[in-house]
Parts: structure tokens; C-alpha cells; sequence
């Protein structure tokens, strides 16, 4: 039993009895607390009246789907980590889920194990992200990486995971070029499977938050056939 598993609460949207049943007693034997949902509608109210830690959302569900309850979720400011559960294996689809706000993202069939694992790692994210607020000022932006927050001529816009973990490592190398496979391998890790695109994708989503002008760059700079590096 990993330790990320103490007192943390998943909350699982999945309409398939038989693979929700599977996927609730594995994440209990594996120390958590878990609520299921059968519907988009349903898993929304019990996420108003419950404190989770992360929440396993399948694509296809009846009423709203999963696109839908990711942006509803993200709208209301709340920053729970998802990790989107589908059969859908299109890249294009990746990209929409996660522009919808998806943290993390697992093609069925899976690996049940995998699943635990990512849970975990996004836990293990958020956790280092609850101890430590550092504030990075970024042109006329600020940026809060305890509460993942960008904060921007008096209004504030939220930071997904993986983006916060892409601007920290750009911080950390201020002024130097990182590359693309160093960014997949710091931020993603070799086990996430993810590509070139998915780091490029990346950039785009926060260049349209900490830029003033994101077609024109002016921190968040592409370093032709190598990466990016970021520049105050």
C-alpha cells in the first residue's frame, strides 16, 4: 500500500457496473476511500457535497460526457486532479480532453495497475504542490505554483498539473533552452507514453495564459529543432 493512498478520496465516474465494481474494490484494497457515480449529473453533485483528492472520469457517460463535466469542474475553480478514463485512442481526442482540463489520460483497455500508478503520481504532484507556494512573476503575470493559479490584470485563471511542472522546469533552467525530450522525460516521464506534440500542446495552453499577445510570444520562446526556454 503506497503511502499517497492515507486519507485521500477518489471519486470515480464511470457508467459500466461491472468495470466500476473492478475498479472500486482495487483502489480500496489499495488504502483509498472512493464514491462512484454512475453519470456525469451525479458524479458533479456528489463533488459538490464530498472532498476528493482526484476523480477517474470515463469519456463516454450518459447525459453530460466527460468533456462536458471537465469543463463544468474547471469553471467552478476546482482543481482536483483528473485523469480521463475512454475507449477513444485518437490523438485528437487526447488533446481535447485534456484542453478540457484533464490532468492525465488512460486509453482502454488498460492496465488496472497502471491506473493506481497514475493516481498515485498525481497525488504525489499535488501534495508537493500544497506545501510550497512560490510566486514567479512573468512579465505582467503572476504566477502562484502552491495554488496553481495565474493572476493577471485582476483576474485569476487556474494551472492544470502538468502545466505547473512545465513552467517549473522552464523556471529552473530561466534563459536556457530545455528540450522537448527533456521536458517529456522531467514532466511526463517515460512510462506516460506522451510525444513531442503533447509538450508542444503544453506550451500553447500556457503561452495563451502568461502571454499578452500568444501568437507573439515573448517569454515562453520556441527554440527552433531543439525545445523551448523561458525568458522574463
Amino acid at each position: 500500500m503506497d503511502d499517497t493512498a492515507t486519507d485521500r478520496t477518489i471519486l470515480l465516474v464511470e457508467d459500466d457496473p461491472a468495470l466500476a465494481l473492478g475498479l472500486k474494490d482495487t483502489l480500496e484494497f489499495e488504502g483509498f476511500r472512493v464514491h462512484h457515480a454512475e453519470s456525469g449529473e451525479a458524479g458533479l453533485s456528489l463533488l459538490e457535497h464530498n472532498a476528493c483528492d482526484c476523480m477517474i472520469l470515463d469519456l463516454m457517460l450518459p447525459g453530460i460526457n466527460g468533456y462536458e463535466v471537465c469543463k463544468a469542474i474547471r469553471a467552478r475553480g476546482i482543481e482536483l486532479p483528473i485523469i480521463m478514463l475512454t475507449a477513444r485512442g485518437q490523438e485528437a481526442d487526447k488533446i481535447r480532453g485534456l484542453d478540457s482540463g484533464a490532468d492525465d489520460y488512460v486509453t482502454k483497455p488498460f492496465s488496472v495497475g497502471e491506473l493506481v500508478a497514475r493516481v498515485r503520481a498525481v497525488l504525489r504532484r499535488n501534495q508537493r504542490h500544497s506545501v510550497t507556494s512560490t510566486l514567479l512573476t512573468i512579465g505582467a503575470v503572476t504566477v502562484d505554483l502552491g495554488t496553481q493559479t495565474v493572476h493577471r490584470d485582476g483576474s485569476s485563471m487556474p494551472l492544470s498539473f502538468y502545466e505547473v511542472e512545465l513552467l517549473k522546469l522552464l523556471h529552473e533552467r530561466l534563459g536556457e533552452p530545455v528540450s522537448r525530450d527533456e521536458i517529456l522525460d522531467r514532466v511526463w516521464g517515460q512510462k506516460a507514453n506522451p510525444t513531442n506534440r503533447t509538450v508542444d500542446n503544453f506550451v500553447v495552453k500556457l503561452r495563451r495564459k502568461l502571454e499578452p499577445d500568444h501568437d507573439r510570444p515573448k517569454h515562453i520562446l520556441t527554440v527552433y529543432g531543439h525545445g523551448y526556454k523561458l525568458v522574463l
